[in-house]
């Protein structure tokens, strides 16, 4: 099944179960939000890669409420949820596209995305970077809130293991768990210092990761 399918599949339920399938939702999305919204001026644009129902955009929309928001999604279901959750903001506008093959034609102060990026081989993440930074301007901003491995083998088994645990503790149904576990079948994470050196290769000058939880983390990326 693609990830587009997969993603249609699950819309409506999505954001009801965002919260039992990432245990640090809170700090994930909101507190680093805040954090990163406290240090930078209002963008004048901002892009959402793999955007889905909007959320991770929602936040930032709480912080930034003047500027415009560009929401890209493969899944075309999930974009309809997001147009439900703005519906009457005219500032939020939606494409239906794959980020991977090319972004929007406008300009962006900052792009975003949450939990999408990790489903790309390596060597097509190094390639959206690199478009990425070309679409920022001086001093532009890229943060990537996903999920990653660890890098080592060992430690791998430990994440991965805590956090179906975890998930089996949630209230999450049976199907919910089997839907999660087609779905992990298209993940191709890497580790956070593997995605730091790609984005440092491309020509950021400050990339840093703010927040990490196990599989976790959010990298900020200045240009």
């Amino acid at each position: 099944m693609t990830i587009e399918s997969q993603f249609n599949l699950i819309a409506q339920e999505y954001d009801a179960n965002r919260k039992k399938f990432i245990p640090c939702f809170d700090d994930y999305y909101i507190s680093t939000t805040k954090f990163i919204a406290s240090n930078i001026a209002e963008p004048k644009r901002v892009l959402d890669l793999g955007a889905g129902t909007g959320l991770l955009s929602y936040f930032w929309y709480r912080h930034f409420p003047i500027s415009e928001y560009v929401l890209v999604d493969i899944a075309d279901d999930m974009l309809q949820v997001a147009r439900k959750r703005f519906a009457g903001i005219d500032t939020v506008s939606y494409q239906v596209a794959d980020y991977s093959e090319e972004l929007p034609v406008q300009d962006f102060d900052a792009i975003v995305s949450a939990l999408s990026i990790h489903h790309l081989e390596n060597r097509d993440k190094e390639k959206l970077f690199e478009r990425i930074y070309d679409k920022l301007p001086e001093g532009g901003l890229f943060v990537n809130y996903d999920q990653f491995c660890a890098g080592q083998a060992g430690m791998d088994g430990w994440f991965d293991s805590y956090w179906e645990s975890q998930l089996a503790e949630s209230g999450l149904t049976e199907h919910d768990i089997a839907l999660w576990k087609e779905r992990r079948k298209l993940d191709r994470e890497c580790s956070v210092e593997e995605e730091t050196e790609m984005l440092c290769k491309c020509g950021f000058k400050t990339v840093k990761c703010v927040y990490s939880y196990q599989k976790f983390s959010v990298i900020a990326a200045i240009k």
